[in-house]
């Protein structure tokens, strides 16, 4: 007997709400896995006491607005940068992000629906409508994949399935484990399989990862600078020279590296002005090639880019940010807008970063070839897996100082490790306040610099691997097979009516 079945719809949403932001609990940087397969199990027997499907889309709704909530909670931090100005909009932001995002479950819940039906194939069929929902807000309106079920995984054995199916087929693994097996122990019966499924996919997770490759280093040291500059200082006149000259000294450190990278706009000076900038940090580099990120102009329109500057202190590559924030960066149909009139959202105005033409390889002498991501392109898979040819090493520049202390810089973070694991090759990555680090091939963490600290650190650069099942075939497998699967259950359900 399901001990939900009895309660008032009112409870049962409150109940789903806090199941969903008890989820959360297995994000960085709590990392509490445990939280999240237990609120997933548990969210079934609730799911299954719907009578309708409206009631059903709500409840799902409540879930992952209570999950989103609390994992997305960071997103007020960019509002209190000046609390006079913008402090008033930060709830709302959160507001309508974490309920403008539990749509897609919402959704998800009132489409397989059925009141009537077993109990596990409901579940089965509610893990395939989610994960197909979660593959559209990755992708729908530029997507928004932050917080995955698949990060929960992140600094565990299970993670190195990303390397076999990705974010997505994770997510979707992670659902698939846990739903049917909740809404089994629901009915007391017909458990067995449901749990025989759970227990396998974790074995097989744990031997995939103990069979994955060894990783090695290379003779290649890289410097990752981490300025610490917050963001309502960063761009003060008063303070602007401060965090530059903490650069040059940082870079300048002895012993010699054989790379140097700077985060994301370290240079106090568009990159039509900045000739005395770079001449400085080419001095300071001593011979040393260096990445940074910089701020540059085209006519009217105005571009996030980072630069590679030789052994001789010379520009020899450019790339600018083609994934950029909504409203953040930009701001959407301003273009539409300045059609009639309206042009001060337009980009092609200089009101709004302009995106680049896509991704692109840079190459960074000795060590190869990388691949950019500039801040918050390292979050999305499509980003990595459009590349026009493999890199030796993955690239992130970024200014976590928008993202607050809590748990922005850490989920940010976790992300990046992710993009290491699904393509097999190492990242090195500078962020402004943190966390600066090196990741190797499966994830792992090799060093780092802890967030809020200014300084840097030599990390040694890791060996890539070899091309990864993801990285061959990325989403198109997992996909076809949710869709096929959906539409398999969706004819069953059809021919039981």
């Amino acid at each position: 007997m399901n001990p939900a079945q009895g309660w008032p719809f009112w409870l049962r949403l409150i109940s789903a709400a806090l199941l969903g932001a008890i989820a959360a609990f297995g994000l960085a940087p709590f990392g509490i896995w445990p939280a999240t397969v237990i609120a997933l199990t548990l969210l079934s027997p609730l799911f299954l006491t719907t009578e309708t499907r409206t009631r059903a889309a709500w409840l799902g709704w409540a879930y992952a607005t209570g999950y989103f909530a609390h994992a997305l909670s960071w997103i007020v931090e960019p509002f209190l940068v000046d609390v006079q100005r913008h402090g008033w909009m930060a709830p709302f932001a959160l507001t309508f992000m974490a309920g403008g995002l539990a749509l897609f479950w919402g959704l998800a819940f009132w489409l397989v629906r059925r009141p009537d039906s077993d109990g596990v194939s409901q579940a089965v069929f509610l893990a395939i409508s989610i994960s197909l929902l979660e593959f559209a807000r990755g992708y729908v309106l530029t997507g928004f994949p932050w917080a995955g079920l698949a990060q929960v995984w992140v600094n565990t054995q299970v993670a190195q399935l990303l390397s076999l199916f990705g974010p997505y087929g994770l997510g979707a693994v992670t659902l698939l484990a846990t739903l049917p097996l909740g809404a089994a122990l629901s009915r007391r019966d017909g458990y067995v399989v449901p749990s025989v499924l759970t227990v396998g996919t974790a074995c097989f997770a744990l031997i995939y990862a103990v069979s994955r490759p060894a990783v090695t280093d290379t003779d290649n040291v890289v410097r990752l600078i981490q300025p610490n500059a917050p963001q309502h200082q960063k761009w003060d006149p008063d303070y602007a020279p401060l965090f530059f000259a903490r650069q040059l000294e940082f870079t300048a450190a002895a012993p010699r590296p054989d790379l140097i990278v700077w985060p994301e706009t370290s240079v106090p000076a568009w990159l039509g002005s900045a000739q005395p900038y770079l001449t400085a940090i080419a001095d300071a580099a001593q011979g040393t090639p260096v990445f940074l990120g910089v701020q540059r102009g085209d006519g009217p329109r105005i571009y996030n880019s980072m630069i590679y500057l030789d052994e001789d202190g010379r520009q020899q590559g450019l790339y600018d940010k083609h994934h950029l924030a909504p409203f953040g960066e930009y701001v959407p149909f301003g273009e539409i807008l300045a059609q009639f009139g309206i042009y001060g959202m337009a980009a092609t105005t200089g009101n709004g970063f302009s995106a680049g033409p896509g991704a692109a390889l840079m190459d960074a002498g000795k060590l190869g070839k990388a691949l950019p991501l500039i801040c918050y392109e390292a979050v999305f898979t499509q980003d990595v897996l459009t590349a026009p040819s493999r890199a030796d090493f993955l690239l992130q520049i970024t200014n976590d100082a928008w993202f607050g202390t809590r748990s922005g810089p850490y989920q940010h973070l976790a992300q990046a490790q992710m993009r290491a694991i699904e393509q097999g090759l190492p990242m090195m990555r500078s962020a402004n306040t943190g966390v600066s680090s090196m990741i190797d091939p499966l994830g792992r963490v090799t060093k780092a610099l802890p967030l809020g600290q200014a300084g840097f650190v030599d990390a040694t650069l890791p060996n890539a691997l070899a091309p990864t099942v993801y990285a061959r075939l990325g989403d198109a497998p997992v996909f076809v097979a949710l869709l096929a699967l959906y539409a398999l259950l969706w004819r069953n359900a059809r021919e039981q009516q």
